[in-house]
């Protein structure tokens, strides 16, 4: 599941109460990512990934992933003229991962040691 277009980070506050009917009780969201019409929402128990779908973007797609599903990940930093670093994450039991692209303002290494944190549990 590619999602198109470069994330920036958007405040886990905001995103805690934008996505409050999604969340489970007592469940924080610790980082957030805005890419073009889509979001991605690092919790304490798992990764949240809202798709926006169609021309409107009125149709919506939530993908939850228990951070224990993630065999693995890697992360690709920026180059000189490449200014994006990209993340793909494996799902357990899906040969092709999930890419996000990152814009330069991300903290590519903050995403790695959240994912780090929690897949490892």
């Amino acid at each position: 599941m590619a999602l198109f277009g470069n994330a920036h980070t958007i405040d886990p506050g905001s995103a805690q109460q934008d996505y409050a009917r999604l969340l489970g009780q007592d469940e924080r969201v610790y980082a957030a990512y805005q890419l073009i019409r889509d979001t991605i929402l690092f919790t304490d128990r798992r990764l949240l990934l809202v798709d926006k779908q169609g021309i409107t973007g009125k149709k919506t797609e939530y993908h939850s992933v228990p951070y224990r599903s993630i065999t693995h990940f890697a992360v690709e930093t920026a180059g000189t003229f490449d200014l994006d670093a990209e993340l793909k994450i494996w799902i357990s039991g899906n040969s092709v991962p999930i890419q996000k692209t990152f814009t330069k303002g991300v903290d590519i290494y903050e995403v790695q040691a959240i994912l780090t944190q929690f897949a490892a549990r």
